[in-house]
């Protein structure tokens, strides 16, 4: 079949677009080149496809997949070649491609099998993300470490005593340094913060966290026999100590995936069934640290920047883990950084490198705390500092020893809201008197969950499901989530940063000074026009950025 010819007679691209795309398939085929380059879409060639071939083109996530009948199938064939059997039909073997020109694919996949095959046409993500769904991340690697114990003539019944030398070797095996890179792989594919590894009494659980929330990542059941293996490589890659088992370690690994610069934090801790790992996603082509991509609103981004181009005092940044903190004050530090202000960061650890600012990385062992850090610092003439967080009463005096020195402090605080942080940092040791007269703003914040645009349907909500705070006059239409194969059937993609923004005035100074609850000083705040966390979520409801249960799932507890 030509494919070009197939593409002009089904109106699909011109000639002149064929003629122009051509000299750049560097001996890729055509239909997929001009994919790439969104000239015709997937769904479109394949329908073309199949009308020309007479082959059926199916949505397979709508296929209900016989999992025993894929089972019966040997694993490489299937991951190699991107062929998923679905269902048997008159004493035949239906099964999902996306390429129907590779019939040495199928052939191979018959021989092996010994069944006879009735191909259809469905999308490549779809195929790829259901073979991964029902027989997991790395199902080849793992037939092939399998077969390998099975050559060594070791039955794979229970997990097998192994001494730190054997499992050194068995971690420099490429099958286990493949897995590895399958599961790393997946999980920015995925666009996943962390990889949870974790053993179980009987199993082994792998789960990734997308969008602030886990996800079980299904793996093959062989993959616990190996698990002692895959640790072990973590700690190679991570330069820990192999034969430490027994207290927790960290330590970091620095990759190039597909051209992208990937910086991986290892946490190892001992559990009961083995040791747990948590691997941080830190991808450096997705972080740009700009005030304005943040997400604002404009009077607060205003008063945010004022704050921030102050000559000394301290501004706050709050917020649970993980909810985007170090990322808005990178985004700060970039905003004001000048070649007439030095910049130098105290941080546990130095997620991302910033060019033009001094940076510390905290080494509790050797003392280098950051209260001591701090203090070092101060002998090197900044004018502004970055404290990563400030865990205690002797970071704390610190960093007011430092504003009150003429320095403008940025540093984290693990409080609810903006105006829990005053009492919090007066729990901490440090007189009323002193937060009151350096402390100049609280910046609050979350992260929610963004709608995504591609499946994103509008809906009007019963009356009965809109809070009393929610601003009236009420939108006649809300938006939810519908799901499709671009947010992996979740129906969102992405987070987006909700804010509350507290300014210090007299009147919250003498407030903190007379030790008054955070009550006492919300409520002031909110007398001024302060912006809570959920009523700016609520505005990226009404313009359709997210849901309204997200909203109220991320601030439940929360004053409005």
């Amino acid at each position: 079949m030509d494919i070009a010819k197939t593409l002009i007679r089904h109106g699909l691209a011109s000639r002149e677009q064929i003629d122009a795309t051509l000299p750049k398939t560097g001996g890729r085929r055509l239909d997929r080149v001009l994919v790439e380059m969104g000239v015709v879409s997937e769904d479109d060639v394949l329908k073309a496809f199949a009308d020309e071939l007479g082959m059926p083109f199916v949505d397979v996530k709508r296929e209900l997949i016989d999992r025993e009948l894929l089972m019966q199938f040997p694993t490489t064939a299937v991951f190699r070649h991107s062929l998923l059997p679905i269902s048997r039909k008159n004493g035949s073997v239906v099964v999902a491609t996306s390429d129907p020109f590779n019939l040495e694919a199928l052939e191979e996949l018959e021989s092996v099998s010994g069944f006879h095959l009735v191909p259809v046409l469905a999308r490549r993500l779809d195929v790829v993300d259901l073979i991964k769904e029902h027989l997991g991340v790395g199902g080849d690697t793992l037939n092939e470490l399998v077969a390998q114990r099975s050559a060594d003539g070791v039955e794979l019944l229970s997990d097998i005593s192994q001494d730190d030398g054997d499992l050194a070797q068995q971690a420099e095996n490429a099958s286990v340094i493949k897995l590895v890179n399958e599961l790393l792989m997946e999980a920015l594919e995925q666009q996943s913060s962390d990889v949870h590894i974790e053993p179980q009494e009987n199993g082994l659980i792998i789960r990734y966290r997308v969008d602030g929330l886990l996800r079980v990542q299904p793996v093959p059941e062989s993959i616990m026999h190996f698990y002692a293996a895959i640790v072990t490589r973590l700690k190679i890659m991570s330069k820990l100590n192999i034969a430490e088992k027994r207290i927790p370690q960290d330590g970091r690994i620095k990759l190039k995936i597909s051209g992208r610069e990937i910086d991986v934090r290892v946490s190892i801790i001992p559990m009961i069934y083995g040791e747990g790992v948590v691997l941080r996603l830190l991808d450096k082509s997705r972080m740009v640290f700009n005030l304005k991509n943040v997400g604002m609103p404009d009077e607060m981004a205003k008063t945010f920047h004022d704050l921030i181009s102050m000559p000394h005092g301290i501004v706050l940044v709050t917020g649970p883990t993980g909810s985007g903190k170090t990322s808005t004050l990178y985004s700060a530090l970039n905003e004001i950084k000048d070649p007439t202000i030095k910049i130098i960061t105290v941080e546990d650890p130095v997620e991302y490198q910033n060019p033009g600012i001094s940076q510390i990385q905290v080494h509790s062992k050797v003392g280098l705390t950051f209260g001591a850090g701090l203090r070092s610092i101060l002998r090197h003439d900044p004018d502004v500092i970055l404290i990563g967080e400030i865990r205690d009463g002797e970071t704390a005096e610190a960093a007011i020893q430092a504003s009150l020195t003429g320095h403008l402090v940025f540093s984290t605080l693990h409080t609810n809201d903006a105006p829990s942080a005053f009492a919090r940092l007066i729990d901490m040791g440090v007189e009323p008197y002193l937060v009151a007269s350096t402390v100049e703003g609280v910046l609050a914040q979350r992260l929610v969950r963004v709608l995504c645009k591609k499946c994103k349907v509008p809906y009007t909500p019963d009356p009965d499901e809109i809070p009393e705070d929610f601003p009236r006059p009420i939108p006649e239409n809300f938006w939810k989530p519908a799901g499709c194969r671009e947010c992996r059937g979740t129906g969102y993609s992405g987070r987006r940063a909700i804010f509350e923004l507290l300014r210090t005035d007299p009147e919250i100074g003498r407030l903190c000074i007379a030790r008054a609850s955070s009550a006492a000083i919300r409520d002031h705040a909110l007398q001024h026009g302060m912006m809570t966390l959920r009523l700016n979520g609520y505005q990226r409801v009404i313009d359709g950025t997210t849901t309204l249960d997200e909203v109220l799932r991320i601030t439940k507890g929360d004053i409005a």
